[in-house]
């Protein structure tokens, strides 16, 4: 295990346990996760599921869930009071009977107990979509006042290297007060990984190299970053090669704060962000922890369809480390 889950892993065996939702608790990747967080005393985990399906599959993979509560939300004891809170929270947009069907949705239930701090924080995707996940957080916990929209980080992660990469899972084409917001959003989530925030605003472009309304656009974000957290070290429009290598950003970008060492990268759109995260993981050898969701008032976090056990067990460390 990396240098990072090494320092998260400690943090959390200080601290109070956080109460972690998982939905998803008839998945055997899920449950192994869970009852080794329970069983390593990090986390508290909340299995969202029918009881006596959730105790034949720990029984058949041989795992204790002891330390996990489990909970049906066809039996949730405060039904009543959630559905009440839902219809609040969704301001008549739907009717009692509406959100009565919706909540037997394990990522609606879900999310409803962190919204009514039950929880501190859930962590789905293994068996649902995206939006699956994220469209209940977007209507129920809602970002925190001044964002407009969420975003995905990931951490690059090589030996002692660690790089902040955004946004690479959530928003498609991003306006420049988008990437301002997910500038100064992924330098917050870099100080949880000990990451000191170098912001690089990335494009095809470094200082005017050429001139598009993608390049424009870039440039703007970096003003609007700049008024949204004036002491924030921030740049750009970089190519990646003079935001990375200190002798390129000599001959590039001389006058820059980003002297070749930035460390939070943000791309201008989500397909070279997502394409971006998954060359460096494929040919640099990096591990891509995430997506980490960034602007929710309480933490949400999405896997993979194909994630592995191990894939769970880190992201729900994440998300404990997030509610503190």
């Amino acid at each position: 295990m990396s240098d990072l889950f090494r320092g998260l892993k400690e943090s959390l065996q200080k601290k109070a346990l956080k109460n972690i939702v998982f939905p998803e608790a008839t998945d055997e990747r899920i449950i192994t996760a869970a009852c080794r967080l329970a069983n390593e005393n990090l986390v508290r985990p909340i299995l969202i599921g029918n009881v006596n399906k959730v105790n034949q599959l720990a029984e058949s993979l041989d795992v204790n869930i002891a330390g996990c509560e489990v909970i049906n939300p066809t039996d949730y004891g405060k039904w009543n009071e959630m559905v009440d809170a839902f219809l609040e929270r969704r301001n008549g947009r739907v009717q009692r009977e509406e959100a009565e069907h919706v909540l037997k949705d394990e990522n609606y239930f879900g999310t409803m107990l962190v919204q009514m701090e039950e929880a501190d924080g859930l962590v789905s995707g293994a068996v649902h979509s995206t939006s699956d996940t994220v469209r209940p957080a977007l209507q129920i916990i809602k970002t925190k006042e001044g964002i407009n929209k969420t975003s995905g980080v990931f951490v690059m992660v090589r030996n002692d290297e660690k790089y902040i990469f955004a946004d690479c899972a959530i928003n498609i084409a991003p306006t420049s007060e988008d990437l301002a917001e997910i500038a100064v959003e992924s330098a917050r989530t870099s100080k949880l990984f000990d990451v000191e925030p170098r912001v690089a605003m990335l494009s095809f472009s470094t200082k005017g190299s050429a001139k598009s309304e993608e390049t424009e656009r870039v440039i703007e974000a970096v003003k609007f970053a700049k008024e949204k957290q004036p002491s924030l070290i921030i740049d750009g429009e970089f190519q990646f090669d003079t935001a990375f290598v200190p002798s390129v950003a000599a001959k590039k970008a001389p006058d820059s704060e980003i002297k070749g060492d930035a460390t939070v990268f943000v791309f201008p759109s989500l397909e070279a962000g997502n394409i971006g995260y998954k060359i460096t993981e494929r040919l640099g050898g990096f591990e891509a922890v995430g997506p980490i969701l960034q602007g929710l008032n309480k933490p949400v976090n999405d896997l993979s369809r194909g994630c592995s056990t191990e894939d769970v067990y880190k992201l729900a460390l994440i998300t404990a480390a997030q509610a503190e």
